[in-house]
């Protein structure tokens, strides 16, 4: 039994240092740093307002088209230094003719549909600005967003800067809004962390900006795009910053399997963006940035969702042990609680589709669907079967 314990332990370890321990240590080195004086904000570059393109890459977003403009349009940045671009590749639902109705936007489109970053590839090759600032349609911006991240291209050692997603909540929400919205809210404290370290590990598509020079075209079947394409830029020894103030708001998902959809697609990605950046596992090449990206995404994509099998698996195996010696215990206690956890999602799944919600079940339920999704998201990238064709998951009505 030594050696089983020792694993059951061991997974324990991962799962926490993947979940809450990698918070911890981080919250510890910036109070560290900040004791000593270090991490403070560049002030060199006055003045820094480059002329800017707001990219759109959009697939049958009808419904977005008219408040998206009009939210752009609203942005606190000089309107002669924003060039407003969509590429709508694909689209036949009438978005490329109510975009023509504006004509301070220009519409790149093609029958077509090859996906997103095809889209983006094609559009970026005839964009003349040095800041590219990439948006979801169906987000809409902060006022001063745009000025925000611009600003914190005045460093030059910053090649990428992320916005925050901000999910748009109601008390009557469903549960995949709560636990969206809690997962983020704890992301983007440790965006901040990690950005006043070095750097934050990816930058979120509903809004980030990058320096187009050092933009590189990815595969066509890239599933990840805005990830893949940060930590290139971050590869070459640039940071990805982030500021929570500039943020794009959406609603949450319109229900559980809507979000799983989501997930799924996400969490393949995940799998493909690890093979292919295999390189930034190298830690005695990339140093903190390596760290970075192994503790607060591989681990989430890979070891922490299989230990939580088999710390379920083990702990059936000690808790039986104990009862087989007629002295249940501390194994015993741990498997309950663990059972609790897992019932717990159960109920917020049952409860849920009957639309009755209980916030407390709301946590749980989203835990067990993050990481069931890795399972689904895993297989799913083995077989080749996740289309690069981008399906907007229905978002709840706000």
């Amino acid at each position: 039994m030594a050696s089983i314990t020792v694993l059951f332990w061991t997974f324990i370890f991962i799962v926490f240092y993947a979940y809450i321990g990698y918070g911890i240590l981080l919250f510890l080195i910036i109070r560290i740093r900040r004791l000593l004086g270090k991490g403070k904000p560049y002030t060199g570059n006055p003045g820094y307002e480059p002329e800017i393109t707001l990219l759109v890459a959009a697939y049958n977003e009808k419904d977005y088209v008219k408040q998206k403009v009009k939210n752009s349009k609203e942005l606190d940045y000089p309107s002669e230094k924003v060039r407003m671009v969509w590429v709508t590749d694909g689209s036949n639902d009438g978005t490329p003719e109510i975009l023509s109705e504006f004509p301070e936007v220009t519409v790149l489109h093609q029958p077509e549909r090859r996906g997103k970053i095809a889209a983006m590839n094609r559009a970026v090759k005839l964009v003349k600005s040095p800041i590219i600032v990439f948006s979801d349609a169906n987000t809409n911006l902060g006022r001063n967003s745009l000025r925000l991240i611009i600003d914190m291209f005045r460093n030059p050692k910053v090649g990428c800067v992320s916005g925050e997603k901000r999910i748009l909540q109601s008390d009557a929400e469903a549960a995949a809004g709560a636990g969206e919205g809690l997962y983020w809210k704890y992301e983007s404290t440790l965006k901040k962390w990690d950005a006043e370290w070095y750097s934050v590990v990816g930058a979120a598509g509903e809004l980030f900006a990058v320096r187009t020079e050092l933009y590189e075209e990815v595969e066509p079947d890239t599933l990840l795009d805005d990830f893949i394409i940060s930590l290139r830029i971050a590869m070459k020894g640039y940071t990805i910053q982030y500021n929570p103030d500039a943020y794009a708001a959406e609603t949450s998902s319109a229900n559980v399997k809507e979000e799983l959809k989501r997930k799924i697609r996400i969490s393949a990605g995940g799998i493909q963006s690890i093979v292919r950046l295999h390189n930034l596992l190298n830690i005695f090449k990339y140093g903190k940035l390596s760290f970075q990206y192994i503790s607060h995404r591989v681990l989430r994509w890979s070891l922490a969702p299989l230990s939580l099998l088999l710390i379920l698996i083990l702990n059936g195996i000690l808790a039986g042990n104990e009862i087989i010696n007629q002295a249940p215990g501390f194994y015993t206690v741990i498997m309950g609680f663990q059972l609790l956890f897992y019932l717990s999602a159960l109920m917020g799944w049952a409860l849920e589709n009957r639309h009755l919600r209980i916030k407390i079940l709301f946590v749980p339920y989203y835990f067990f669907i993050m990481n069931y999704s890795v399972y689904l998201g895993f297989f799913r990238y083995l077989k080749k079967a996740q289309s690069v064709n981008w399906e907007r998951a229905k978002r709840a009505i706000s």
